[in-house]
């Protein structure tokens, strides 16, 4: 499998603190099936972090893991927000490309609404090139109020990531109803798992892949799309599967 979302980087965000949790991580990945992975730390007011810092850890994770034998391929990254991507230039944020794709973007939902801000901010992003991959919007209150509200930014060529532990239920039934009507609706596009520790949110995507009901779907959301994302292929269409109607657990 194929994780294009994680806070593996030690001291950068508020993801592993040291180089020995980072290890644990990769482990934990590993151990989950996941031969590929993203460490895309936070950009963001609280977690400035430069290009620079993110390149550099890498590389100090990539030794790391070789020489404990990890077998596990460590790419470049960056979780941005909103304030990044519209103040940085295009140069600027093609260096936090997600995988090392310097056309694709991995940017975080805000916790609140999905309005105007983040349609112009998108908008913004696509007319300089480059593709959108929207971070865990079944986070997202309107989101889970509405999951339709996506539709419009899916129409426009946005990709949307489910987090791994909102699909398998660890985060609660509000982010998990929200991923399955997602993936009901075919509004999401890949899962990942948003690890930060290995103890927390727990590395890898077994539990969540199981919770998708499909396995062909299952494989788009692991394997396909995120291997297209970091060749800068096509992305293959998405499986025919039937569409579960649910119910949301708080409508009555």
């Amino acid at each position: 499998m194929i994780d294009l979302h994680s806070h593996v980087l030690p001291g950068l965000d508020d993801g592993v603190r040291t180089l020995d949790e980072a290890v644990a991580l990769a482990r934990a990945a590993v151990a989950s099936g996941v031969r590929v992975l993203a460490a895309t730390p936070h950009v963001r007011a609280d977690y400035p972090t430069s290009a620079d810092a993110m390149l550099a850890g890498v590389e100090t994770v990539r030794a790391a893991l070789a020489a404990e034998g990890i077998p596990l391929q460590l790419l470049p990254g960056g979780e941005l927000d909103l304030e990044f991507v519209h103040r940085l230039d295009a140069d600027a944020l093609a260096r936090y490309g997600l995988g090392g794709n310097p056309r694709v973007l991995l940017v975080e939902s805000p916790s609140l609404g999905l309005g105007v801000d983040v349609q112009t901010v998108v908008d913004g992003a696509m007319a300089r090139g480059f593709t959108v991959v929207l971070a865990h919007p079944e986070r997202n209150q309107a989101v889970q109020e509405r999951p339709d509200r996506l539709a419009p930014l899916v129409a426009r060529g946005v990709l949307v990531q489910l987090t791994a532990a909102s699909l398998d239920g660890r985060l609660g039934k509000r982010p998990r109803a929200a991923a399955l009507a997602l993936l009901d609706q075919g509004l999401a596009h890949l899962l990942a798992s948003d690890a930060h520790a290995p103890e927390v949110r727990e590395a890898g995507l077994a539990s969540a892949v199981g919770a998708v009901g499909d396995d062909t779907l299952a494989r788009w959301l692991v394997e396909d799309v995120p291997r297209a994302i970091l060749s800068g292929t096509r992305l293959p269409p998405r499986p025919e599967v039937e569409r579960r109607r649910r119910r949301l657990p708080w409508s009555r």
